[in-house]
């Protein structure tokens, strides 16, 4: 293990290894090369000149990712997100032209981070509900088994084991809808370009009609039902 590096007990003691995936620099960045599909697929149906060779390309190369290639350039450039666009058109050299057309850099790192915290939710759902299913039946099988009652910390009227175990499973149950209710409005960012205004779109399909489109379009491409009206988004976006 580099012993140079920062390291966290919550990637490399306490997670599953479904978690430590989600957080992952292949998840990450195989994230922001489907965010440039679903980007590129929603301008060719708006009447952008991209083909379905340029698509095909890209879809085939969203898992392979040469990171001494991106590591070179960023030391290079500067900038990460430039540094994967970089990396992906040497892999897609059809699909360099029109790959992160329009778009500014939030559009991959903010989408991508709502995605995987989304991701996440959904995975801590999955084993809350198994946890509380074993609690259940725990509880049901144990609903006559005496034990002492606590309170202040002394000892008190009997109860039973089973009881008891449904004041856990009570907690658990407010966490699962607490948690149900975060998912249920996690929204994406969308596609706005440079400080939000979607000028750069503008400037691409000269009709505010189809820019009024992108934001749903992308949104539904990447499983979510909802996105921001609004947003301030930082100022580098690649205009053909």
């Amino acid at each position: 293990m580099e012993k140079n590096t920062y390291c966290t007990p919550l990637a490399g003691r306490y997670p599953s290894k479904e978690m430590n995936y989600i957080w992952s620099d292949n998840s990450k960045y195989s994230t922001w090369r489907k965010l440039w599909v679903a980007l590129a697929e929603t301008e060719k149906e708006l009447g952008i000149d991209i083909t379905e060779e340029q698509l095909k390309e890209m879809r085939a190369h969203i898992f392979d990712i040469d990171y001494d290639v991106v590591a070179k350039r960023e030391a290079e450039c500067r900038h990460d997100v430039m540094a994967h666009v970089y990396e992906f058109g040497l892999k897609c050299p059809l699909a360099k032209p029109i790959i992160h057309l329009g778009a500014t850099s939030c559009y991959v790192t903010d989408n991508t981070d709502v995605i995987l915290m989304t991701n996440a939710l959904k995975l801590i759902r999955e084993k809350l509900i198994v946890v509380i299913n074993h609690l259940k039946n725990f509880a049901e099988k144990y609903k006559s088994t005496t034990c002492l009652g606590y309170t202040h910390f002394q000892p008190a009227q009997l109860t039973t084991v089973g009881k008891r175990a449904t004041l856990w499973l009570q907690d658990l149950l407010e966490d699962l809808e607490e948690l149900e209710f975060v998912e249920s409005h996690m929204k994406l960012l969308g596609c706005k370009g440079t400080t939000g205004t979607q000028e750069s779109f503008m400037k691409l399909f000269k009709d505010e009609e189809k820019v009024k489109q992108i934001d749903g379009k992308i949104t539904e491409k990447m499983g979510f039902d909802k996105v921001f009206a609004v947003s301030r988004t930082n100022v580098h976006t690649k205009i053909r």
